[in-house]
């Protein structure tokens, strides 16, 4: 099991005997004859059945280690890739949990209400322009060096022209 933070726990590789007598496999099923077998997140599985939830990596085959976040096996690159290097929000720093949907801006993860603009605090949904710049969040109309306008435009009146990103 794996805290918030990226720190993976041991992935015990027990094999002999005696061991994987009448054991089943928590990703299959079956009964767990092998030589080897791996015991997870509190649970025995085939090294052929210990996979990531996303990539369908085999964990047992390339690490010694696995994230678990919300019912999923994940491999190290998919962690990261769903819930940041610290599973954590890069704006408030609280945790996320594995359900609630998020923001992602070059490589951070955010809460949908801490997806802000710096300067106006408007949150940004799924489809808005924004600047990611140092680290910071802006809305189009806030970007810094971006000649402000008397008021913020609607999606319609953006224009896409400007050198941006844009929410998926």
């Amino acid at each position: 099991m794996v805290n918030s933070r990226v720190e993976a726990p041991t992935l015990a590789v027990m094999g002999g005997g005696g061991v994987t007598a009448g054991r089943s496999c928590a990703g299959c099923g079956d009964r767990i004859a092998d030589r080897f077998l791996l015991f997870s997140m509190e649970r025995y599985w085939h090294t052929r059945c210990l996979k990531c939830s996303c990539c369908h990596a085999p964990l047992g085959e390339f690490s010694s280690t696995c994230y678990s976040k919300g019912g999923m096996i994940l491999c190290k690159n998919d962690y990261i890739r769903l819930f940041g290097h610290s599973g954590a929000c890069s704006a408030c720093g609280q945790s996320i949990p594995a359900s609630e949907m998020v923001m992602r801006a070059q490589g951070n993860v955010y809460h949908l209400k801490c997806f802000t603009c710096a300067t106006c605090r408007n949150r940004l949904v799924p489809g808005d322009r924004f600047h990611y710049i140092n680290g910071t969040i802006f809305c189009e109309h806030d970007r810094p060096g971006g000649g402000l306008l008397s008021r913020h435009p609607t999606p319609l009146q953006a224009n896409s022209m400007m050198p941006d990103q844009k929410v998926c």
